[in-house]
């Protein structure tokens, strides 16, 4: 938009009334309302007559497209003696309360009491000025928790207080947190994993040990991975080792364990999962004591490459496990309490888990389906329980010497 030549009034008139629909726009706001006050300072808005003055708010409206009112204020600013210009936009801003000073004496009282919760830092900041006298926390002593807290995410703050915060574990709602309470029935089982360690950054075979609290029974198992995807087959092929129905599954609170994949096998199984609780390191003492007295050792300490689970795991299946359950005595425990009102144990009886089993009440009502009594017995009477050991230690000597040769291979 252009200053024209200056026109008369009766000019202006025909002007606007040849153009009735004819419109105008300007590049920009400035542009507009600069050309708004050089045409009222041009026609001397001040000193023309009323119907002049009609005229010139009718050109102003025409050429710039403002609605009356607007067309109006704009005036209403060049009579005031002010210059037309579009006003410069400011975001809102409350006022500012907490000075630089008082972030800093935050920061400095955070870091002497390493930085507590909101509302024991306000008690602070009010015992500073009410109790104490000490006039510098007059602003601070009546913030608010929410300000405070917001004071604390500013970068003068950051800049003089860093603070670390570690790492939250995150709930997980899998398995319940409790000691199972299988009330001398069969088929509450102690599970945890033993690594059979690592050498030049690769990591060995993990073997999986599943006991069961009453009867002892125990089934091992191998595999190369305990991500999900390895774990699941292994687990589920040792459950379906167990001659009776599997009611709760026990277990630290590792992950290889405490995850979905696992805890929807159970749920399919209708088998409660239960976790170690905190501070209670004989929630899963059994099998940990199995882990030591039986899979060290037999296996050892040295390391095994995840390469050979499968092998491993056969011969668990079957050689290791069945001369454990059926042909390797364990200690029974038997609670005994002094007078004192001390609980000790004390094993006075000694038994393989098969002639634990045998002896339970009901027992043939807690055996899966297609298991017997008479079959299990047959099955433990195939060898004694020194033959079964010599068996065994021959196909263990023969996967070591196996081991060996490949390694070496």
């Amino acid at each position: 938009m252009k200053s024209s030549e200056k026109l008369s009034l009766e000019q202006i008139r025909a002007f606007l009334e040849a153009s009735g629909e004819v419109g105008f726009e300007a590049r920009d706001r400035t542009e507009l309302y600069g050309w708004v006050h050089s045409t009222l300072r041009q026609y001397d808005y001040g000193r023309q007559p009323r119907a002049g003055k009609g005229l010139l708010r009718r050109l102003v409206a025409k050429m710039t497209g403002l609605s009356r009112a607007q067309t109006a204020r704009l005036i209403r600013i060049y009579q005031s003696g002010g210059e037309v210009r579009p006003r410069p936009y400011r975001r809102h801003r409350f006022a500012t309360r907490y000075t630089a000073q008082d972030v800093e004496l935050l920061a400095e009282v955070d870091s002497a009491h390493e930085t507590l919760s909101g509302p024991a830092t306000q008690k602070i900041l009010q015992r500073a000025f009410h109790e104490f006298g000490e006039q510098r926390f007059r602003r601070l002593a009546g913030i608010s928790v929410a300000q405070l807290y917001r004071l604390r995410k500013t970068q003068p703050y950051r800049k003089r207080r860093v603070a670390y915060q570690h790492t939250r574990p995150s709930p997980v709602a899998i398995g319940e947190r409790r000691k199972p309470d299988p009330q001398g029935r069969p088929g509450f089982l102690r599970v945890d994993t033993v690594h059979q360690g690592d050498r030049d950054g690769a990591k060995g075979l993990y073997h999986i040990n599943a006991v069961d609290e009453v009867t002892q029974w125990q089934v091992v198992g191998a595999t190369p991975h305990i991500s999900e995807a390895w774990l699941l087959p292994v687990l589920e092929a040792m459950l379906e080792q167990f001659p009776f129905r599997i009611r709760g599954f026990h277990s630290d609170n590792g992950s290889e364990f405490i995850n979905t994949t696992v805890s929807t096998l159970l749920n399919k199984l209708l088998i409660q999962q239960t976790k170690s609780r905190p501070r209670h390191s004989n929630d899963n003492g059994l099998a940990e004591s199995k882990n030591g007295w039986v899979i060290r050792k037999h296996i050892g300490w040295g390391h095994i490459a995840s390469r050979h689970a499968e092998a491993f795991d056969a011969f668990y299946r079957n050689h290791f496990n069945p001369y454990l359950n059926f042909h390797r005595p364990c200690g029974v425990p038997e609670i005994v309490t002094s007078p004192q009102g001390k609980s000790k144990r004390i094993y006075r009886w000694y038994a393989t888990p098969w002639e634990i089993l045998r002896q339970l009440p009901g027992v043939a009502v807690q055996l899966k389906d297609g298991q017997s009594l008479a079959q299990l017995e047959q099955f433990s009477r195939r060898s004694s329980d020194t033959d079964a050991a010599r068996t065994m230690q021959k196909a263990k000597h023969k996967l070591f010497a196996d081991l060996r040769r490949k390694r070496s291979a």
